[in-house]
């Protein structure tokens, strides 16, 4: 399928937690938003496989996303080889987006930092003719936005009217974001209040520009200007 965006994270709810306003409020205008989760998170101190697919089926259903899918790659185990790289770089041919997100390339998480890292070799081989020739070549932006730590923040959008399908999406991973009772649940930085704060990260962010909810992105190349007007 041809997408418009394409977001890669890690795990089933990166993507969320980073710019779940901003995917709702593309589907919500007609745009065709995909994500790709590169591991089913099998490593997850609480939850399994079955019950993280489930959970991002259902926040996949909250945004409107057009497709999600896995790559299956090792949870922990990701790293910047010839058959990691191929494995993004075929996801992205397979969807020709326009534009491409990855997480921003410092987070406390390594999963996250690899992710990125991934994203980054993977945009730069989508587009050479030559790098695995049975499919053809595409060239994407790449931008990136933030899920544990704050970084530069290059460009912000206003999802103040979108912030309850983020919301929604974000507490359809009930096994992360809360302590179920009568399970066995560990505590992690996840249900601890970290719904909440990242609510308060994006009115912060927002406050900048009196917006009340707004996600940042980052991005490593200039953006073109015609005129400021």
């Amino acid at each position: 399928m041809t997408l418009d965006i394409l977001i890669f994270g890690a795990h089933a709810d990166d993507a969320e937690i980073g710019m779940g306003g901003t995917i709702a409020k593309h589907t919500a205008a007609g745009f065709k938003v995909g994500v790709c989760d590169l591991t089913r998170a099998e490593m997850s101190s609480n939850g399994d496989v079955d019950t993280r697919m489930a959970e991002a089926e259902q926040a996949s259903k909250v945004l409107g996303l057009a497709v999600r899918t896995n790559l299956g790659l090792p949870d922990r185990g990701l790293y910047v080889t010839p058959e990691h790289v191929a494995a993004v770089t075929a996801e992205i041919r397979r969807h020709k987006p326009k534009v491409v997100f990855a997480p921003y390339w410092e987070d406390r998480h390594p999963d996250h930092v690899m992710c990125s890292k991934l994203v980054e070799e993977a945009v730069f081989n989508a587009k050479l003719r030559r790098f695995m020739p049975e499919q053809p070549a595409v060239q994407v932006e790449l931008y990136f936005y933030f899920i544990n730590d704050i970084g530069r923040t290059d460009l912000i959008v206003d999802i103040t009217g979108h912030y309850e399908a983020k919301e929604q999406s974000l507490l359809s991973y009930v096994s992360q974001f809360q302590a179920v009772p009568g399970k066995d649940t560990v505590s992690t930085p996840l249900n601890q209040g970290y719904v909440e704060r990242v609510k308060a990260r994006d009115s912060l962010l927002g406050q900048r520009k009196l917006i009340s909810y707004a996600e940042g992105f980052a991005s490593k190349t200039p953006h073109v200007v015609n005129l400021f007007t």
